[in-house]
């Protein structure tokens, strides 16, 4: 419902503002503008689904092996205990858990993009369990609210953007990105488990959670201690060793499993062609409903009268010109991307507003993207509280981000 009353509010926003600028400020190029932002948009959306196909068919083709050489049973035994307490509703040993499991590994090692097929892919395999196909169930609603975080631990392509536009210390921003996305993910956490009376002060659950923070803390206290130019190559290359680790892993259980690898792997394969065309209509119209809102200049009139409220309260403004970011992030990863790196070659890398707003991309992700695209893709219409507990999560990411940015850097 929230996700409806946001995409009509996109246009009727849109369409008052341009009415606004075309008959009292003559700005009769507003509308063209906004028709080519609907049709530039709708075209993106078709070439990220279509960008997406190869991408799932890869994916689903290799989950299909592992899931036939039992990876699901040897997941059930590691994680099981904490999986049951997070998601009550999946049994043990249910074919969603392998998705589940590698896709918040992938979010964690900083490869979310290549990782949304085992997103999909998890939503169907939890979507067989669902008594109501039209409506989100507890245990998707917590999947996708947890996804929306962007909880990484390695901000690569930030840390890369510093480096390109000359920052004295590129990965000073680490740090504060881990801090800021964990109170992201733990908030989510929270309320998600509030709603569903998912008991999180569980033994079992802390014990695992207490595990997964220590983790954590050490990769961060190794990679704080190296070099920042080995950072980029060290992260990646465990990255990529670790997730091709697991594709050798579940290929050779199936061989140990006397599987047919390769007829296994066409099995999966065919679902991933018939998913990207699926999720296409869901991925135009939050892409379409993003660019009007954006054409239009209402983003703009948001972000300016924000900062005169700000300025004329007596309150310091000084981070109000890296807000933009903060707004863009959770409607469009691209245009936050862009904004981030216009504020740092505006006002240095190395200022205030330019480790903000890398601190502000870091925080979050793209929340209305992911729930469009994982909720379209198996056709569920009601959402329930997702898209509000989730952009929740992210207004209370972002303010802390600002009293993060303002202890490491004022």
């Amino acid at each position: 419902m929230v996700l409806n009353y946001l995409w009509v509010s996109f246009f009727l926003i849109a369409f008052v503002l341009a009415s606004v600028q075309a008959f009292v400020f003559g700005n009769t190029q507003v509308f063209q503008q906004m028709v080519k932002a609907t049709l530039d948009a709708s075209e993106t959306g078709f070439q990220v689904a279509l960008g997406l196909t190869g991408t799932m068919t890869m994916w689903l083709g290799f989950m299909k092996i592992g899931e036939k050489a039992g990876i699901v049973n040897v997941l059930a035994f590691l994680f099981g205990p904490f999986f049951r307490r997070l998601f009550p509703e999946i049994p043990p040993n249910h074919p969603s858990l392998t998705p589940i499991f590698m896709k918040f590994s992938m979010n964690i090692l900083g490869l979310d993009n290549a990782s949304t097929p085992l997103g999909i892919k998890a939503m169907k395999e939890m979507q067989d369990l669902n008594p109501s196909p039209d409506t989100a169930s507890n245990a998707q609603i917590m999947f996708t609210v947890l996804n929306t975080t962007g909880l990484t631990l390695i901000p690569i392509t930030i840390i890369a953007y510093r480096v390109q536009y000359g920052a004295q210390n590129p990965t000073d921003i680490f740090m504060p990105i881990i801090l800021a996305t964990s109170v992201t993910n733990i908030s989510a956490l929270m309320m998600v488990a509030f709603i569903q009376k998912i008991n999180v002060f569980n033994k079992v659950f802390l014990a695992y959670l207490g595990v997964f923070v220590a983790f954590l803390l050490s990769m961060v206290l190794y990679f704080a201690y190296l070099p920042p130019s080995e950072i980029s190559r060290v992260s990646g290359f465990m990255s990529n060793f670790l997730l091709f680790s697991l594709i050798v892993t579940f290929i050779s259980m199936a061989v140990w499993q006397k599987v047919n690898v390769y007829e296994s792997f066409i099995e999966g394969a065919k679902e991933g062609f018939e998913v990207a065309i699926r999720i296409i209509p869901y991925l135009v119209g939050i892409l379409v409903g993003i660019a009007v809102f954006r054409a239009s200049g209402a983003l703009e009139f948001m972000i300016n009268s924000l900062k005169y409220v700000l300025q004329e309260s007596g309150v310091e403004g000084e981070y109000s010109f890296a807000l933009p970011v903060a707004f863009l992030k959770p409607l469009s990863g691209t245009g936050a991307s862009g904004m981030m790196q216009d504020i740092m070659k505006t006002y240095g890398p190395d200022s205030f507003m330019g480790y903000l707003a890398c601190v502000f991309q870091g925080t979050t992700d793209t929340t209305l993207y992911i729930i469009a695209v994982y909720f379209g893709a198996i056709n569920i219409k009601k959402i329930r509280y997702t898209a509000t507990v989730g952009l929740l999560a992210d207004v209370i990411g972002l303010t802390s981000a600002i009293w993060i940015a303002y202890f490491f850097f004022s």
